[in-house]
């Protein structure tokens, strides 16, 4: 039988001391480049910081989770016949989901090109 899967733990990031925050670097990050990935999101942070005058970690959160979504549909067989059946999302496919779509639109938006 097979072992079952051990989570990787990621450590919260050095700045705001976050692990979502940390989560969003590895995402941004391309070719190993953390540093990199570290001033695109530090800099936008201060971006945030600059135009809001709010704390940006607290409207990072809000943007994860208006772009988080509630459900989804997911195929089930049933005699025979395939449904799209519609369930509630888990918390970690929640934030994997909102930062794949955020860092996609950010792309398509020629923000984060290199």
């Amino acid at each position: 039988m097979r072992r079952a899967y051990k989570k990787h733990k990621v450590a919260p990031d050095g700045t705001y001391n976050d692990v979502v925050v940390a989560q969003f670097i590895n995402k941004v990050m391309k070719g190993g480049k953390k540093t990199l990935a570290q001033k695109i999101v530090y800099g936008a942070f201060e971006i945030i910081k600059e135009k809001t005058k709010k704390e940006p970690l607290e409207i990072f959160k809000l943007a994860i989770e208006n772009a988080s979504p509630l459900l989804e549909v997911k195929p089930k067989r049933i005699g025979g016949a395939t449904y799209q059946v519609p369930m509630e999302v888990r918390g970690e496919r929640k934030l994997a989901l909102a930062t794949k779509w955020i860092l996609d639109a950010a792309r398509k938006s020629q923000w984060l090109k290199n």
